[in-house]
């Protein structure tokens, strides 16, 4: 692949389970980088903000700044600034993230606006049933992801997907999806890279959402077998992937040969 100019990179999954980094997976991006290869970490992770990411991979050995990751709070809040300017949004979300959530006003109660984040404790019946009220009386519903499930070290845990689902078909409406695996999402990335698509990879663990969105756009799909992989989302997935590696650490080979 001796065309590929730059990747965009998932973070929880394929560079680190539960924060902990993968094997071989720092000096992959290092290698990466020495290659030539423009890399941006694009993640759905919304526990927390791109600085807190940035500082916590830094910890664990990566060679990453807070410019280098893309995330789908700070799309959200670009998403809430051009379509629902000065909107109140109620947001559901395990983890602090205000901060990438800028010029975006957030309250408790009557919202304009119900914005789903990342699954966990706070997405519990009352706090569900309140967004199914909202959603009712006509408050747009815009969710950060719909990822199902996702890896931690206690394994395979219900992510927002879950629960989204079950809130569309009550409410008879689409919530607007704004992460991962939204097309603007990868496009946004792809901008603030200055790279096209048909010389860009995308690596991620989630088949449907990572790795086929991307190629949906054009972009090279690389599906690694750590986190959330299983041979049987492989096996079910819609289409197929364009590579798949047992982990990140084989990426420069696939990309630099």
């Amino acid at each position: 692949m001796a065309n590929t100019r730059a990747a965009l990179i998932d973070i929880d999954g394929v560079l680190t389970v539960s924060w902990r980094p993968l094997p071989g997976a720092a000096d992959a991006l290092c290698e990466l980088r020495a290659g030539g290869i423009n890399v941006l970490l694009v993640t759905n992770t919304t526990t927390r903000t791109r600085a807190a990411i940035a500082t916590t991979l830094t910890e664990a050995g990566f060679d990453v700044t807070a410019d280098e990751i893309s995330t789908a709070p700070a799309a959200t809040a670009a998403y809430l600034r051009r379509h629902h300017p000065g909107a109140r949004c109620l947001l559901v979300n395990s983890g602090d993230i205000s901060a990438d959530l800028t010029g975006v006003e957030l309250v408790a109660e009557d919202p304009d606006v119900v914005v789903l984040g990342g699954a966990g404790p706070e997405f519990d019946y009352g706090t569900l049933n309140r967004v199914f009220a909202h959603v009712q009386r006509g408050a747009p519903l815009v969710a950060m992801h719909r990822s199902l499930y996702w890896r931690t070290d206690q394994g395979l845990q219900l992510d927002t997907g879950a629960f989204l689902l079950g809130i569309e078909r009550a409410t008879h409406r689409e919530a607007t999806v704004v992460g991962k695996p939204s097309a603007e999402f990868f496009r946004s990335a792809l901008r603030e890279i200055d790279a096209e698509p048909g010389s860009t990879a995308m690596v991620g663990d989630d088949v449907e959402s990572d790795v086929l969105a991307a190629q949906r756009l054009g972009i090279t799909g690389v599906l690694v077998r750590t986190g959330k992989f299983t041979p049987q989302a492989l096996d079910a997935a819609s289409g197929e992937p364009d590579h798949v590696l047992d982990s990140i650490a084989e990426l420069p080979g696939l990309l630099l040969r």
